[in-house]
């Protein structure tokens, strides 16, 4: 068959390799000038198969009510005259509750634990090189009240057969010897030590080479404008409204702007730009910066050893389909870095940001839609390249005629209309 994907980040890459180890005719169309240079591009190194919890949760409305009075605020909104943006908060709100947070965490984990096999075949499959590192994530907790909170997710964790750790401050000291100066900060830990690090746009740049190698073509500098539709199926994409593409099926996989593409057709996707912040720093002090990922919690920071560099990212700003570097955003991010890990050069960090494509359940829509021959792969907030390998897996059995090797029937855009 012939397939367009649409879209070129981690997502996208990865479903159009995997569609072609399957024997399909694959094109990936993308509007950049190459790979993964939108949220992929320098987001916070993780692979978190075990760190997989849904934003919305109990409690959490009335914890961003306080966050948004801290100085370095975890959360940041920019309220604007824009009917999706309400929308999806009151999506968020309803997920707030104790028995749709358990529901949605224990379907994130059943995609993230298939997930994690499907990448460590493919990793072992294509020998790419990426910074990679496999020491576990240290989730940190400053307060003995973020401690006792994580029973929750210990419990979550144990149901769906996730390795995991509660440490003291001596054990987390143990796990990452750098926080030994901050002892004193530390009142706990949860380690997952199944999960990964690396350098996203490392790895889906040269899956985007090992993809090309097996015949996928991709189409740069190439902006979709809409979908070829005949007898009321997909039949290809039309480029700047002129040039068209035929196609057998389409993938789209365009993040934060996938809803805006589909809307024309009906098709009413609940998932709206979170936008993340990232440093990347040189280290100047090898003793003083991470071995791995450690999950500052009080800010909600990811500080993450990328070889000879230090990854931070973080911040929810909620502020629309916005793409500037605000400078408030920087100061949080460098305060969580040097209050934990002094070792870097902040004097010559890159400072970027991305936009989350999040959805209300925290769980990315994969699957088929109404229109036939039309799929997707989107949605997958902070997760992108935690879920990519599974849910690549997943379209292109699904592309393919094939029953995929989870169930999936709880991870299309149904499941929203059946509330």
């Amino acid at each position: 068959m012939k397939v367009v994907v649409l879209g070129s980040g981690i997502v996208g890459i990865t479903s159009a390799y995997q569609l072609a180890r399957n024997g399909h005719e694959v094109t990936v169309l993308d509007r950049q000038a190459g790979p993964a240079l939108e949220t992929s591009f320098a987001n916070a190194g993780q692979v978190s198969f075990g760190y997989c919890s849904p934003w919305a949760a109990p409690g959490i409305p009335l914890k961003a009510l306080k966050w948004l009075l801290m100085e370095h605020s975890p959360l940041v909104i920019r309220p604007r005259l824009d009917a999706a943006m309400l929308t999806w908060l009151l999506q968020m709100l309803r997920n707030c509750t104790a028995e749709r947070y358990a529901i949605n965490k224990s379907r994130m984990l059943r995609l993230a634990d298939y997930s994690r096999v499907a990448f460590r075949h493919l990793r072992d499959e294509t020998g790419i090189a990426y910074d990679h590192g496999m020491k576990g994530t240290l989730q940190l907790f400053r307060t003995q009240q973020q401690l006792d909170a994580s029973a929750k997710d210990a419990k979550v964790l144990a149901a769906d057969g996730i390795a995991f750790e509660i440490l003291g401050p001596n054990a987390c000291v143990a796990v990452e010897p750098a926080l030994a100066h901050a002892r004193h900060k530390v009142a706990g830990g949860l380690r997952t030590p199944g999960d990964e690090t690396g350098d996203c746009y490392k790895f889906a740049s040269a899956l985007a080479a090992r993809a090309e190698a097996l015949g996928v073509r991709f189409a740069y500098n190439s902006r979709v404008t809409g979908l070829d539709i005949v007898d009321g199926k997909v039949a290809g994409v039309l480029i700047e409204g002129k040039e068209r593409i035929a196609a057998d099926a389409v993938v789209v996989a365009l993040g934060s702007f996938s809803a805006a593409f589909l809307r024309p057709y009906k098709i009413n996707l609940p998932i709206y730009p979170v936008k993340g912040y990232s440093l990347t720093i040189p280290i100047r002090d090898p003793s003083k910066a991470p071995i791995s990922t450690v999950m500052d919690e009080s800010y909600k920071i990811a500080i993450t050893r990328l070889g000879d560099r230090i990854r931070v990212g973080g911040t929810a700003e909620i502020s629309g389909y916005t793409n500037g570097l605000d400078a408030g955003r920087r100061k949080t991010l460098e305060h969580s870095v040097s209050d934990l890990f002094p070792g870097g050069d902040l004097a010559k960090a890159t400072f970027w940001s991305g936009l989350r494509p999040m959805t209300p359940d925290g769980t990315p829509i994969v699957g088929a839609t109404r229109i036939p021959r039309l799929f997707l792969n989107t949605g997958h907030g902070t997760l992108g390249w935690t879920m990519s390998s599974g849910s690549a897996r997943i379209v292109s059995d699904l592309v393919s005629g094939e029953t995929p090797e989870i169930d999936v029937a709880d991870l299309g855009v149904a499941r929203y209309a059946l509330r």
